[in-house]
């Protein structure tokens, strides 16, 4: 992360700033739009190309055709059986697609796109000269990072995160009245290593925030990311994904049989939940740990960070046969308390408000012209 982790008070394990110092205040300023976050957690990939979109259409779970210099999206790549494999950020600037990847994902995902090109005119490539810096927009902070953003081809590379609300094309399983994420406003501007360096020197003290503040207000809204909710096992509904990363209605493109069988038939084999841990003992338990409803193992804790308003919270991804109610989580021989809150409920996708194509009657068979008098 450059000049940001010789920042005085920077604790960082390699790329990643945990925080500059006091991850809660730092927490409550990124809330307020008043602080940015050195993403060193993801990886910038350009797609560049005169087919880029269409070619990224065909392949990925996303209606990206259409998509306009300046909008930004997500995508996800399953694998034939509908599973996730790859997901990033999307956003194209008239003359490249930028993908936002998760660092864990980024080679992978950029060698299987390359890949995957046979005779289309696009080219891959991953941006180590960019980083991405995270922020709310809305707030006084959000000009001084957007002002430093990258503009190859005249417009700045900020990635709008689309969790916010449910995309064109997408479904939400969650039974909410008031969906946790419509405050998330997450923005992600991709500066050069010399405009990131630039920044974090003139940058007020107070406006640094390190991961773990991202990370909680991430998990408050209920956002899934590769790095955290995906397994090998994954199915984009079983986090609720198919609300902004996933088109219901474009074409083919690998895994889409799943994903319309488990949307048309609903029950997918897992759901993901949030969790309110008892901080009472104050041990804040591991993404891994496994949950519990009585004596029976139900699932494991994928994501788990301190709120500075709501304390231990966590998500987790359960058996779609788990039950509603409070859970216990086992950690450090402790059992912690888990109230749960329901994401993706067990029948998700069963009512889901979709066209469904008309059978076909059997038509009545022609009379039989002997029979005519």
């Amino acid at each position: 992360m450059g000049a940001f982790a010789e920042i005085d008070g920077a604790v960082s394990d390699g790329d990643v700033i945990a925080h500059f110092g006091d991850a809660f205040r730092e927490q409550r300023r990124l809330a307020e739009g008043a602080a940015f976050v050195p993403l060193g957690d993801r990886v910038v990939i350009e797609v560049a190309g005169p087919e880029r979109l269409s070619w990224l259409d065909s392949i990925t779970s996303q209606a990206l055709g259409g998509l306009a210099p300046g909008e930004s999206t997500e995508l996800l790549i399953l694998d034939p059986q509908g599973r996730v494999e790859h997901a990033a950020g999307v956003l194209d600037d008239g003359a490249s697609t930028w993908l936002l990847a998760d660092a864990g994902d980024a080679e992978a995902l950029a060698g299987w796109l390359t890949r995957m090109k046979f005779r289309a005119q696009a080219s891959v490539g991953i941006r180590p000269d960019l980083v991405p810096i995270g922020f709310l927009d809305g707030g006084a902070i959000a000009s001084v990072v957007a002002t430093a953003a990258a503009a190859p081809s005249g417009a700045p590379l900020i990635w709008a995160d689309p969790w916010q609300r449910v995309s064109a094309g997408g479904h939400q399983y969650a039974e909410v009245a008031a969906h946790p994420a419509a405050d998330y406003a997450w923005r992600v501007a991709l500066l050069t290593t010399e405009a990131a360096d630039a920044l974090a020197v003139s940058a007020d003290r107070d406006a640094l925030a390190g991961l773990l503040a991202a990370e909680a207000l991430r998990v408050a809204a209920w956002r899934p990311r590769w790095a955290t909710e995906v397994d090998e096992r994954s199915l984009p509904h079983e986090s609720d994904w198919i609300r902004s990363a996933v088109h219901l209605n474009k074409g083919c493109y690998r895994g889409q049989e799943t994903v319309a069988k488990v949307h048309n038939l609903g029950h997918p084999p897992r759901r993901l939940a949030a969790l309110q841990l008892d901080g009472s003992d104050a041990v804040l338990p591991e993404a891994g740990a496994s949950v519990f409803a009585g004596d029976e193992e139900v699932g494991h804790l994928t994501s788990v960070a301190r709120h500075f308003e709501d304390g231990p919270i966590a998500l987790a991804i359960l058996s779609r046969r788990a039950p509603v109610g409070d859970l216990v989580v086992r950690a450090d021989g402790l059992e912690i308390a888990a109230s749960q809150q329901v994401i993706v409920p067990a029948d998700a996708g069963a009512t889901a408000d979709i066209p469904r194509l008309t059978r076909l009657s059997r038509r009545p068979s022609a009379p039989d012209p002997r029979a005519q008098v």
